[in-house]
C-alpha cells in the first residue's frame, strides 16, 4: 500500500523538482531528503506528538473526522509514506532530469499538455528509474523499524510488522523464529534488488537474445 501511494504522489513531485525553478525548490528538496539522514526515532517522535489526541491537530482529527492515527494501521501507513518518500522521489527525479530537453520541447510544439507529456513521453523513457524507485521504496518499507514501532506500536494482527516481530523473538530468546523471519526478509529483499539490477543492466535482454 505504501509503495502504490508513493508512486502516485512521487511522480508529480519528482517532475516538479526536476524542472521547477521556484525559489522554494531547495526547501522542498531538503524536506523530502531529510528522512535519509534523520534517525527514524526523531521522525517517529514528532509524528507521535502531532498525531496524539492530546495535541491540537491530533485532537481535531479524532473529534471532527473520527480519525485516530496513533497506534493504528492508518498512522503506520502515513509514517511509512513520509519516511520512504525520498527512496521513490530521488530515482524518478534523477531520471527526468537526465532526459534531453528536446523531448519536452517537441511535445510542446505538437500541442501536448504537460500531463500528456509527462505520462506519454517522459515516463516511458525513464522506466529503469521508475522500477528503481518502486523497488527501493518497497524494500525500505519492509525493513522499517523505529518509526513504525513508535507510531503503530506492536499490536498483533494490526500494526505488528516483520521487523518488529524479529525484535520480539530475539528479546524472547526465540532465535529459531527470529532466524526464520530474518531469512524470509533477506531472501525477499535480495531477490527484488537482484531483479532490478538484471533489468536495469540489460542482462535479461541479453539472455533472451
Amino acid at each position: 500500500m505504501t509503495t502504490v501511494i508513493l508512486l502516485v504522489v512521487s511522480v508529480p513531485l519528482a517532475y516538479w523538482l526536476a524542472y521547477s525553478k521556484s525559489r522554494i525548490k531547495p526547501v522542498i528538496e531538503t524536506l523530502v531528503s531529510m528522512p535519509l539522514v534523520l534517525p527514524p526515532t526523531v521522525l517517529g517522535f514528532y509524528f507521535l506528538v502531532a498525531f496524539s489526541p492530546n495535541n491540537a491537530f491530533g485532537n481535531w482529527l479524532n473529534e471532527w473526522l473520527g480519525i485516530k492515527l496513533v497506534f493504528s494501521f492508518s498512522g503506520l501507513v502515513i509514517a511509512s509514506l513520509l519516511y520512504s518518500l525520498p527512496f521513490m522521489v530521488h530515482p524518478i527525479q534523477s531520471g527526468l532530469a537526465g532526459l534531453s530537453n528536446s523531448l519536452r520541447e517537441a511535445a510542446s510544439v505538437m500541442g501536448k499538455s504537460r500531463r500528456t507529456t509527462l505520462f506519454k513521453v517522459l515516463l516511458p523513457n525513464i522506466k529503469p528509474s521508475l522500477l528503481t524507485g518502486i523497488v527501493l521504496a518497497f524494500a525500505h518499507t519492509i525493513g522499517e523499524f523505529g518509526i513504525v514501532l513508535m507510531i503503530g506500536g506492536n499490536i498483533p494482527g494490526k500494526t505488528k510488522v516483520a521487523s518488529i516481530a524479529i525484535y520480539d523473538e530475539v528479546e524472547a530468546l526465540n532465535y529459531t523464529a527470529a532466524n526464520f523471519y530474518s531469512a524470509v526478509l533477506f531472501i525477499i529483499t535480495f531477490s527484488i534488488l537482484f531483479l532490478v539490477y538484471l533489468v536495469n543492466g540489460g542482462y535479461l535482454k541479453r539472455f533472451w537474445k
